[in-house]
């Protein structure tokens, strides 16, 4: 019961305040996420790469009320972008983006964010690496899906992420299945409401594997965005079924969470990517990723009562 409390405090200003003051929450935070600064996420990324894992980070950042937000959000992707390309690390990471944080909310957002990405897309081809649009609540999935379109008329390994609790899903899958497109398949993470979304997590499970059907049957490049052992398994035994090779189809798993299974997956052959988000703005990734899993609230528990 405590995930949608959760979800909708991830949005909450005044709870905000109080999460950020807490003396526990920064050390807690830092499980999660690879530091404020592009200059402490760098090290975490050649790690990472050093380990066999791929990457694709995020520069936190959502939700904006200032257009000149989405400009700093543009230049931190670009900032982002010339890092990866100088330090050697654009084969081993991609770039994920919220066009919340590029102005998608605001007034004529969805031009506006257009325009802010496409400057990201375009150095990212040109340093070797690609990027991917993080799908936000169910308000914004047919502007997301209509700049994908967009985007990949020039730059067709433009990913997108599906979000299986969404009723819409299974026929986007579809409409995403085929060749040359990058598809990451999620549960889900923002509380949506019972008329457009699934809400008993058997029912989000078993769209997940509906929709990870279509994808592993389908000609695109599946990323399986999951920490669930059995979403694992599946996976493992439709890529066997199918035929699919090992770098057909990728897992992708969030820094922090499970990270030996994620050197387990990778140490077997299979292509592994962390998701890996670093910058000021941790608050409403922090709090989505506490009300995923009962595992990472009570972490966060334990260590305010440490600090008690």
């Amino acid at each position: 019961m405590l995930g949608p409390v959760l979800l909708a405090a991830s949005r909450s200003a005044a709870i905000r305040r109080i999460v950020s003051a807490a003396p526990v929450t920064r050390p807690t935070v830092d499980r999660f996420v690879a530091g404020e600064r592009l200059a402490e996420a760098v090290p975490v990324v050649r790690a990472l790469a050093d380990r066999g894992l791929e990457v694709t980070l995020d520069h936190l950042g959502e939700d904006i009320t200032d257009p000149a937000e989405a400009l700093r959000n543009r230049d931190a992707y670009l900032a982002l972008t010339e890092a990866l390309a100088a330090e050697g690390l654009a084969g081993r990471a991609e770039m994920s983006v919220k066009l919340s944080a590029f102005g998608q909310a605001l007034p004529g957002g969805h031009d506006l964010a257009l325009a802010h990405v496409t400057p990201v897309v375009e150095a990212a081809d040109a340093a070797g690496t690609t990027v991917t649009l993080d799908m936000e609540d169910h308000t914004t999935v047919d502007s997301t899906l209509a700049i994908l379109a967009e985007l990949r008329r020039r730059f067709p390994k433009t990913g997108a992420v599906l979000q299986s609790y969404l009723f819409r899903t299974e026929d986007d899958c579809r409409a995403l299945a085929g060749e040359g497109s990058r598809v990451r398949l999620v549960k889900g993470a923002y509380k949506e409401p019972a008329s457009v979304a699934h809400q008993d997590k058997r029912e989000v499970d078993l769209a997940y594997v509906r929709c990870l059907k279509i994808l592993m049957a389908g000609e695109g490049y599946p990323m399986i965005g999951s920490h669930d052992p059995r979403m694992v398994a599946i996976t493992q035994e439709l890529a066997r079924r199918l035929g699919r090779k090992l770098d057909e189809y990728e897992f992708q798993m969030l820094y922090g969470i499970r990270p030996a299974e994620q050197e387990r997956l990778a140490a077997e052959g299979h292509r592994m990517r962390v998701y890996v988000p670093y910058g000021t703005d941790w608050y409403g990734y922090f709090m989505r990723r506490l009300a995923e899993r009962p595992a990472n609230l009570a972490f966060f528990l334990r260590s305010l009562a440490g600090r008690s």
